[in-house]
């Protein structure tokens, strides 16, 4: 059982391009929260810091990590792979350190199912339209806008697992939506059993978004 003085587990998770890196840096800044950083077998984009965004390896080097049990989590996203290491991360939970991950719903999936001691709260991040989400991807640093398309492909495939997370949230206004994140953490890191939380305005979003 976790006790009072453990941190807990916050998780952000969204279709690419949605915004969710942004949002987890913020809630780092902000409230002090410890950002698991994952390794992955991705090429680094050009503003990326090996052991600040992500540890970049090759494939080898992970397949070897799989191998010795070192992940709390992994999955293969958009073929790379990408994955949580477990000690660093249960290392800064017993010392009362928040953690907050920036991962898909695999990964999610996969923390929840190993029923470990800690706290765990997670988000899911929408963009507001279509729209938006595609100017976003197209904006990246990418070669051509037939990457932002195969992204926007798998967009589908993503938003569907919104239903499996504590709090959908739409980042419209970046800080609007940080805020919204930062006040439903509040709550429950003070317990509070029922928050507020209008599910039928997500639903009706979601709507919008896959037709």
């Amino acid at each position: 059982m976790s006790s009072q003085n453990d941190g807990i587990i916050v998780i952000l998770s969204s279709p690419s391009g949605a915004g969710k890196t942004t949002l987890v840096n913020l809630l780092s800044k902000k409230k002090n929260f410890n950002i698991s950083v994952s390794h992955t077998t991705r090429k680094p984009r050009s503003n990326e810091i090996n052991g600040k965004d992500y540890f970049f390896v090759n494939k080898a080097v992970f397949e070897d990590l799989i191998k010795n049990n070192k992940f709390l989590e992994y999955a293969k996203v958009f073929n790379n792979f990408y994955g949580t290491s477990k000690k660093p991360v249960i290392d800064l939970l017993s010392l009362g350190k928040n953690v907050i991950f920036d991962i898909d719903w695999q990964g999610t999936r996969q923390i929840k199912s190993q029923n470990i001691q800690y706290k765990i709260i997670t988000f899911f991040v929408l963009p507001p339209s279509k729209q938006v989400l595609f100017e976003r991807l197209s904006n990246r640093d990418m070669k051509d806008k037939l990457i932002a398309s195969e992204r926007m492909k798998d967009f589908y495939k993503d938003v569907k697992h919104w239903i499996d997370y504590d709090f959908v949230v739409i980042n419209d206004d970046l800080n609007e939506c940080y805020n919204e994140i930062s006040q439903l953490i509040d709550l429950f890191l003070n317990n509070k059993k029922q928050i507020n939380y209008n599910k039928k305005k997500i639903s009706d979003h979601i709507k919008k978004l896959v037709n």
